[in-house]
């Protein structure tokens, strides 16, 4: 595979011109002759001083700090200098509060220098983990190859990670494996695209993309509301005042309707960007769930929704929660605010599901919610059934769509446990008051968004007035603030 210097990648993402480097001459102190041979003789090979080159400039008009590793020189591993220059640059964007962008291809720890540079990456972490608890964002892109201590360190902590395509990117490299087992690592793994679809990273692009993409996370991670944005009282009100009586069946079937739109539509018509985002970061994804940074005019979010097109081939399940839970920490750690969808037929009710902790994850979903030091908004867009839909329904704002509803079961469920069949579903649903008109009276939905007279038959014209209401409710909460874990729990009362 080509690899770009790091020299040439900076002038790809960059503006041209725009370059300012940080990095002083190393140090050198207390190195071996035959050492001090290998770093000459790496310096005259690739034009640069260290496995590493440091500073700001412009990406699209907008200042940004840079990290690059140059594999070149001594396949970019880290000793004591390289460590010392990453942490100064990273303290220095932290201090000029400049978004941080990292491009790591390393082999991991310089060998050379032996356990004295292996617990450099500890200084790393902590820079990097200070920059992010300054609200600053920390965008990564892994260059093919990022091993061993970098990639288990300050290749891993993004934000957002993206993927060079077919990049080893892993723990252990290939070759120590076969060395030190005598058998090669498998095939196939180790894989930008592997990476992704275990939900490792959130995409893999090619490097003339990456300006691109960062630009628009950037972009919606540094947005605001316009000062006189419209109140969500402005648009439209709060209750149910002005709504035409609704029979309780009738919503719960328009909600099931196949053309009903649901989240992508939403998103695909009235969010101003989108940059999705992809699994735990920890090995799991679920296509049931969208995670995704999002701008509705001038207000960002962190969307958690739940995908009605997906849900139809296979329910969410643990690790959609547990996708979740890492929007929240995203959410606290940016300072943004938290879009949660409701539109769900239920959780995963399976062997698989249960194995992987459904229970304690919506448990945990939920806890995660009411505790989470970001400004909510939950949307009940459709379909609510059961403890899937209730670990995404604490918020600080609780709005929903006329035809929009919250079940402990499906009505035909509750009909089966109380009358033995599954012909009492609507009369269930009737006495349960499942519609969110009902749960407006008791305190538990703030607003309604109407339908004029069902959502699939004005599409269009259905997501731009949940995305005008969507944007307003979020430039009111910015501006007030998260809410308490106690005042979310309070409106249940």
């Amino acid at each position: 595979m080509a690899r770009l210097t790091a020299r040439e990648l900076i002038d790809l993402v960059l503006d041209e011109g725009s370059w300012t480097s940080w990095d002083a001459p190393p140090a050198r102190a207390g190195v071996s002759e035959a050492y001090a041979a290998e770093l000459r003789a790496a310096e005259e090979r690739t034009g640069v001083d260290e496995s590493v080159l440091t500073g700001s400039g412009l990406m699209m008009g907008r200042r940004v700090a840079v990290l690059a590793s140059e594999f070149r020189f001594l396949a970019g591993s880290i000793g004591r200098d390289a460590a010392d220059r990453l942490v100064a640059a990273v303290q220095r964007a932290t201090r000029e509060r400049l978004p941080l962008l990292a491009a790591p291809a390393s082999g991991g720890t310089r060998m050379q220098e032996g356990t004295p540079a292996f617990v450099q990456m500890v200084r790393i972490t902590e820079a990097v983990s200070a920059h992010k608890a300054a609200g600053l964002p920390y965008l990564v892109y892994l260059r093919h190859p990022t091993t061993g201590g970098v990639m288990a360190s300050w290749g891993s902590l993004g934000h957002v990670t993206v993927g060079e395509p077919g990049a080893l990117l892993g723990f252990l490299g290939p070759k120590v494996f076969e060395l030190l087992n005598g058998h090669p690592f498998p095939a196939g793994v180790q894989v930008a695209e592997n990476l992704y679809a275990h939900g490792i990273i959130d995409a893999v692009l090619p490097p003339d993309q990456i300006a691109g993409i960062l630009d628009r996370a950037l972009t919606i991670l540094q947005s605001r509301p316009r000062a006189g944005a419209a109140s969500p009282t402005e648009l439209g009100g709060n209750g149910t005042s002005g709504l035409p009586d609704l029979e309780t069946w009738d919503a719960v079937t328009r909600s099931r309707r196949e053309d009903r739109p649901g989240v992508r539509r939403l998103l695909k018509t009235a969010a101003a960007d989108v940059v999705p985002l992809n699994g735990t970061g920890q090995g799991e994804r679920d296509p049931a769930l969208i995670i995704a940074l999002a701008r509705f005019g001038d207000a960002p979010c962190v969307v958690l929704a739940q995908d009605r097109r997906e849900q139809a081939q296979q329910a969410f399940g643990p690790q959609a929660l547990r996708e979740a839970q890492r929007g929240l920490r995203l959410a606290e750690e940016l300072r943004l605010p938290v879009l949660t969808v409701i539109d769900t037929r239920g959780a995963a009710l399976s062997p698989e599901a249960e194995n992987g902790g459904l229970a304690g994850e919506i448990a945990r979903c939920i806890e995660s919610l009411v505790n989470v030091a970001a400004p909510t908004l939950c949307l009940m867009l459709g379909e609510g059934n059961g403890g899937g839909a209730l670990a995404f329904l604490p918020a600080d704002r609780v709005v929903a769509t006329q035809h929009a509803w919250l079940s402990p079961l499906p009505p035909e469920g509750a009909s089966a446990i109380v009358h033995g069949d599954t012909s009492h579903a609507a009369d269930m649903a009737r006495a349960q008051r499942v519609l969110a008109v009902d749960l407006a009276e008791r305190g538990i939905v703030d607003r309604i968004i109407p339908e004029l007279p069902d959502a699939a038959d004005e599409p269009d014209e259905f997501c731009h007035r949940v995305g005008g209401v969507i944007e307003a409710e979020l430039a009111a909460l910015m501006a007030a603030g998260p809410g308490s874990a106690a005042a979310r729990a309070t409106r249940y009362i």
